[in-house]
C-alpha cells in the first residue's frame, strides 16, 4: 500500500492480548485557505504515513490500567487520548471490558506528526477486533473526529488529500517508495496556537493535487507549509535544520504540521557526516 509497510495496520495476536505499532505523518504542503466563522481555519494539505511508530499493547485484564513508556507524556492517564477512546465506545453502550493498556511511546509530540492521534486511533482499531465491536472504518472514522481532526486518517493509514480543518480526505495515488526520508526534530516545542497566530489565510499560488504529481524535483518551487512564515522567525533552530537538509542533497524539505519537526527527501541515503551534523537533535530516517 504505496510502500508502507503492512506492519503498521496489521495487528499481532498473542494469546489474549494485541501489540500493533500507530505509526507517524508528515504534511506535504500545508496551506491555510481562510479563517471561519468558528473561529478554526481551513487547510489544504497532503497526510503521508511513515514508518516512524509507537508500540500499543492491549490485553484483557481484571481492571483497567493505563502504563506508558519511551517518550514522556504529559497529562493525566484520563486526558489520554488512547483511554479517551476507551470511555468514548464505553459511553456509547458498546461492549469494552477492562483493559491493560500499555503505550511505549516513540513518536516525537509537538511535532506535527500526529502521533497522539494515531494512537488513538489504532487503539480504537484494536479494541474493535479485540471485542468484535462490529465497527466498519467509516464508524471508527466518525467517533475518531470527536477526539481530533487528523484522528480519522489513521483508521486507512494512506496518503491522503486533506481539507476542511484537516478532517476531510480524499485519497490520492501518491507513493514515495524509494525515497529515503530524514527527520529531525529539535527541542524547540511550537504550539498550534503560535503557529495560526501568525498565519495569513491566502489561496494556495499552485495547486496541491497537481503540484505534488510533478516530479520532486520541482516540489521546492511549487509546494509550501504556510506555517514556516510564522514559525521560523521565533525559531531559528528550526528553518536551519530546513536550510542544511537542502544544502546537504535533500530534493525536497519542509516542517511537517505546525512543527517542530523538518524531514527532507533523498535520493539516495544520508550519509554519516549528516546523522552527525543533526546529533544535537531526535532523528528517524528510514527508506518509504
Amino acid at each position: 500500500m504505496y510502500g508502507i509497510s503492512i506492519l503498521f495496520i496489521t495487528f499481532i495476536r498473542i494469546f489474549a492480548s494485541m501489540k500493533t505499532f500507530p505509526c507517524a505523518k508528515i504534511n506535504l504542503g500545508l496551506y491555510v485557505t481562510e479563517r471561519r466563522p468558528d473561529g478554526y481555519h481551513n487547510l489544504e494539505t497532503i497526510f503521508y504515513p511513515i514508518p516512524l511508530c509507537d508500540e500499543l499493547t492491549i490485553e484483557p485484564s481484571a481492571v483497567d490500567s493505563l502504563t506508558v513508556t519511551g517518550i514522556p507524556v504529559e497529562g493525566s492517564a484520563d486526558d489520554n487520548l488512547v483511554w479517551r477512546v476507551v470511555g468514548l465506545l464505553r459511553s456509547e453502550g458498546l461492549s469494552v471490558p477492562p483493559v491493560g493498556i500499555h503505550l511505549d511511546k516513540r513518536i516525537p509530540m509537538g511535532a506535527g506528526l500526529g502521533g497522539g492521534s494515531s494512537d488513538a486511533s489504532f487503539a480504537m482499531r484494536m479494541l474493535n477486533q479485540m471485542f468484535e465491536l462490529g465497527l466498519s472504518d467509516d464508524d471508527m472514522e466518525r467517533r475518531l473526529s470527536h477526539l481530533g481532526a487528523d484522528c480519522p486518517f489513521f483508521v486507512r493509514c494512506r496518503p491522503v488529500f486533506a481539507t476542511g480543518i484537516g478532517d476531510q480526505f480524499q485519497p490520492i495515488g501518491l507513493s514515495l517508495s524509494g525515497l529515503h526520508l530524514l527527520l529531525v526534530k529539535p527541542a524547540d516545542h511550537v504550539s498550534t496556537r503560535e503557529a495560526y497566530s501568525q498565519s495569513r489565510p491566502a489561496r494556495p499560488p499552485h495547486d496541491l493535487t497537481q503540484s505534488i504529481m510533478r516530479p520532486i524535483g520541482e516540489w521546492q518551487q511549487l509546494v509550501a507549509n504556510d506555517f514556516e512564515a510564522s514559525v521560523f522567525p521565533q525559531h531559528p533552530t528550526i528553518a536551519a535544520i530546513k536550510r542544511d537538509l537542502l544544502r546537504c542533497g535533500a530534493l525536497y524539505a519542509a516542517m511537517s504540521g505546525s512543527g517542530s519537526s523538518v524531514f527532507g527527501l533523498f535520493a539516495q541515503a544520508p550519509d554519516a557526516d549528516l546523522l552527525r551534523h543533526f546529533a544535537p537533535h531526535f532523528t528517524f530516517t528510514t527508506i518509504l
